[in-house]
């Protein structure tokens, strides 16, 4: 089992980086993956050789290191969303909005002049109830009138 593990860590020291013809900062990326970073991968391999761990094991160490990085950068890679993707989500809401805002606005006038016809509607019930109200007054005024002329005229 340690030989297979040592086997795939070596396959992929080798993959992704080559210790001995680089003596530069490299940057280290996952195959199919767009993000980049940085790492000193030879400062790493050379750092721990220092503290006695042998060259194979320093690499593969490195190697390691690269790996959960590249890993993680691209877990959180798919938890968040490109500032493009973000740009393009903000433009659709954005047009969203603007649409809902004007439904809004079209339902709001809408409701606005039915409100006002309605309103005028019980303008002209209520002047009517009054002219109707009005005649029947003069009507029992009238009559009224009329009853006491004839009582005067009859007394």
């Amino acid at each position: 089992m340690a030989t297979i593990a040592a086997s795939i860590v070596r396959t992929r020291t080798t993959r992704l980086i080559n210790f001995n013809k680089f003596n530069h900062k490299q940057y280290s990326q996952q195959p199919n993956s767009k993000r980049l970073f940085l790492v000193d991968t030879l400062a790493l391999v050379r750092r721990l050789e220092g503290e006695g761990v042998p060259s194979q094991q320093a690499e593969a160490i490195t190697s390691a290191i690269i790996e959960v990085l590249n890993d993680s950068l691209e877990n959180v890679g798919e938890s968040f969303v490109s500032k493009g993707e973000m740009q393009m989500i903000e433009m659709t809401q954005d047009g969203n909005l603007g649409k809902f805002k004007s439904r809004v606005q079209s339902s709001q006038e809408n409701h606005f002049s039915l409100l006002q016809r309605e309103m005028e509607k019980l303008k002209s019930d209520i002047e009517k109830m009054r002219s109707e109200l009005r005649y029947e007054i003069d009507k029992v005024t009238a009559g009224q009138r009329l009853d006491l002329n004839l009582e005067r005229g009859t007394k």
